[in-house]
Order: C-alpha cells, then sequence, then structure tokens
C-alpha cells in the first residue's frame, strides 16, 4: 500500500483575507476542511482555465515544430518586404 505522506506535499500560500473568508465559510458550512475546499477550487481551476492554457501552449508548440509563423513575425517581413520599403 502507498505510504499516505506520497499523496500530498503541504505548501506555504498567502491568500487575501477576503478569499481566506470565503474558504473558512464554506469550510464551516460544509463540514470540512479549509484544505479540501481549496484544494477542491484549485482542480476546478486546473480542469477548466488550466487546462485551456495547457492545450494552447501544446497547439503553440505543435505550430512551431511544424515551421508555423507568428503572425506578428509574418507582418514584420511583410512590411520590409513591400515595395518603397528600400533604404
Amino acid at each position: 500500500m502507498e505510504n499516505q505522506k506520497n499523496l500530498s506535499d503541504p505548501i506555504a500560500l498567502r491568500l487575501p483575507s477576503d478569499v481566506l473568508a470565503e474558504i473558512e465559510t464554506i469550510a464551516r458550512i460544509s463540514g470540512r476542511t479549509r484544505s479540501w475546499v481549496m484544494v477542491r477550487a484549485m482542480k476546478a481551476y486546473l480542469a477548466s482555465e488550466g487546462r485551456e492554457i495547457v492545450e494552447l501552449d501544446r497547439a503553440r508548440q505543435s505550430a512551431a515544430d511544424e515551421g508555423a509563423t507568428e503572425l506578428g513575425d509574418l507582418l514584420a517581413e511583410m512590411d520590409r518586404n513591400l515595395p518603397g520599403n528600400a533604404a
């Protein structure tokens, strides 16, 4: 059986007082610990916005691996190559 200590790592976290107050209220009402509420909130973030960030990064990396050019780079190159831009 896996050692309980390996299932999680303690961390120190600074929270704005209003956020902590909401967490404590939810924990008290639901009969859960603050840690339980915070882990649930973080999992919800990771499943939505966090996952989107990871997917965008993967898409960006895939495009770079396939030789895609970023729009800003493409526009800058077009500006350099337009007639009348000769030095």
